[in-house]
């Protein structure tokens, strides 16, 4: 229940976000579409190298789903039977995957699993052959250690969410770890599968960076790294569009089908108590946990030691006093608070948008959708929709930093709005009613009511996005130029020259900077305690 005047600036709020949201989004898609009129379409169904990227593509993202999932069941398992000091921090060491940029993700990996890494220098010291990581097991291996911690932290909130009544009961009746697992956990764990399993699925399948460092070879390419590769190495538009729409075809799809399947989690009967076990674990069985959970944090943080150690030992001061160093991080830091600012913006106008038509259903509605358009057109497809569109009328390169910017925001803007919404939501509940009848209203509520409300989610929200956009490589790799050089861009193209120690020294800045934007971002929207 809100007022009149505040329903009609929310409406319009909510109006502008779409139509600028449409505008870009739609936009490239219709550059696409305008493309593939002259395409024949019988022989882009006949083309064998769509059809291998396309099967590979589901490949390594259903593999990489099955793998992270089923490593995060008896880590989550682990965790939440296993009380231990230092619980806590366990839980938020598995964010920092989250928040570590993807390119400075992949070389940790590399620098642990690669020919050149610590577990191939163990196998060499013992007379086995290296590992050898690129293609689908370096994919695989990538993908698994971003998102095993994300699905390992939803099955724990799942189990938190359990009633302290069947804790209980469970323990009253003695019952032993299968029985609990397939009496009490699993019931509870089991709704939360099918979107975890989903929000993983499309988070590989649009996977870009790891692929395109990891992939080896067109053997491992997925559909966003062979449109990359036609428009900024062969140069062959038809292809591009053909896979781009091959690309949104696919995630509509699947994304369609996953919303029409996922699991709904239904309300259990409780008095709100805190829920605490009542089973006792033997010592094999606590053995048995802290081994999974120990594996399970030195599989997260192995990447992060690789990179510190690593960077620690490139030539530093050399690094931080080159020209290109320097502009590269402005470009980036300017992008990443650009694209975040941007992104939350739209975000709160989206939400207010959907407060102002007063959805009563519990589905996702047309703002919700219009927020998540990104999961069904990613961002690689949206530069080559803007690419096409623009090298008509102008210089396409001279307006990349306004194209990655756009991107970047629209890239964040799923998360941030899942951040942000609940607790927007949460606020309307507690406080439309008294709002009402004290005449809050306009920019008196936002600043007295919804100001204070959200204020932590915002700060989360936009480190969030800013991290997002500071580490992103895919469409600054496709528009990047001498003129416009981001900190992943200049890490790629060390890499890509095998100056690897200036490469593990730029991949250490950037972590670092990330994280401490991130901080910074985040604490800038905290409240300020009073004495």
């Amino acid at each position: 229940m809100i007022a009149r005047a505040d329903r009609g600036w929310q409406a319009a709020a909510g109006f502008a976000g779409l139509s600028l949201l449409g505008i870009f989004v739609l936009g490239a898609f219709a550059a696409l579409a305008a493309q593939a009129t002259a395409l024949d379409l019988g022989a882009v169904l006949g083309d064998a190298y769509l059809w291998g990227v396309v099967r590979f593509t589901l490949l390594q993202a259903g593999l990489s789903t099955l793998f992270s999932l089923g490593l995060a069941l008896p880590l989550a398992l682990a965790l939440h039977r296993f009380r231990f000091p230092g619980r806590s921090l366990v839980l938020r060491l598995f964010l920092l995957p989250q928040a570590l940029p993807v390119l400075v993700g992949a070389l940790g990996i590399l620098a642990i699993w690669g020919r050149g890494g610590l577990v191939s220098d163990a196998l060499a010291a013992l007379g086995i052959p290296r590992l050898d990581v690129y293609g689908l097991t370096g994919i695989l291996l990538a993908h698994v250690f971003f998102n095993m911690p994300l699905a390992t932290r939803l099955f724990v909130a799942a189990l938190d969410a359990v009633p302290a009544e069947s804790w209980k009961l469970a323990g009253q009746l003695s019952l032993g770890p299968l029985a609990v697992f397939r009496l009490v956990e699993w019931p509870a764990i089991r709704p939360v599968v099918a979107g975890a399993a989903s929000l993983v699925f499309m988070l590989c399948v649009t996977s870009f960076t790891l692929v395109l460092v990891l992939g080896g070879g067109p053997a491992a390419t997925t559909l966003e790294v062979a449109i990359y590769q036609s428009l900024r190495y062969a140069f062959d538009p038809g292809r591009a569009v053909v896979l781009a729409l091959g690309q949104v075809l696919i995630t509509g799809t699947l994304l369609f089908a996953l919303l029409r399947l996922g699991g709904r989690i239904d309300g259990m009967a409780t008095l709100g108590r805190t829920a605490i076990r009542y089973d006792r674990m033997t010592m094999p069985e606590r053995g048995l946990a802290g081994l999974v959970i120990l594996l399970g944090l030195g599989f997260v943080l192995a990447p992060f030691a690789a990179i510190v150690l690593r960077g620690l030992a490139a030539d530093l001061w050399r690094l931080a006093g080159e020209p290109a160093l320097h502009r590269a991080a402005l470009t980036s830091f300017l992008v990443a608070m650009a694209a975040a600012t941007l992104s939350l913006v739209l975000s709160l106008f989206l939400l207010f948008g959907a407060r102002a038509r007063g959805r009563s259903n519990g589905g996702p509605g047309l703002y919700d959708l219009a927020g998540s358009l990104v999961l069904v057109v990613p961002p690689i497809v949206l530069g080559a929709g803007w690419f096409l569109c623009l090298r008509q009328v102008t210089d396409v390169f001279a307006a990349a930093p306004y194209l990655v910017v756009a991107t970047n925001a629209v890239m964040a803007m799923p998360f941030v709005m899942r951040i942000v919404g609940p607790a927007l939501s949460a606020s309307a509940l507690r406080h439309d009613r008294l709002a009402m009848s004290l005449g809050l209203a306009g920019m008196n509520r936002l600043v007295l009511v919804e100001w204070p409300a959200i204020r932590g989610s915002l700060g989360l929200a936009f480190a969030f996005a800013l991290a997002l956009s500071l580490g992103d490589l895919g469409v600054a790799a496709l528009f990047g130029n001498q003129d416009f050089l981001t900190l992943p861009l200049l890490l790629y193209q060390r890499m890509g020259s095998y100056r690897t120690a200036d490469a593990a020294g730029l991949a250490l800045i950037l972590g670092v900077l990330a994280l401490v934007l991130m901080s910074i971002g985040e604490k800038g929207f905290a409240r300020k305690e009073t004495a």
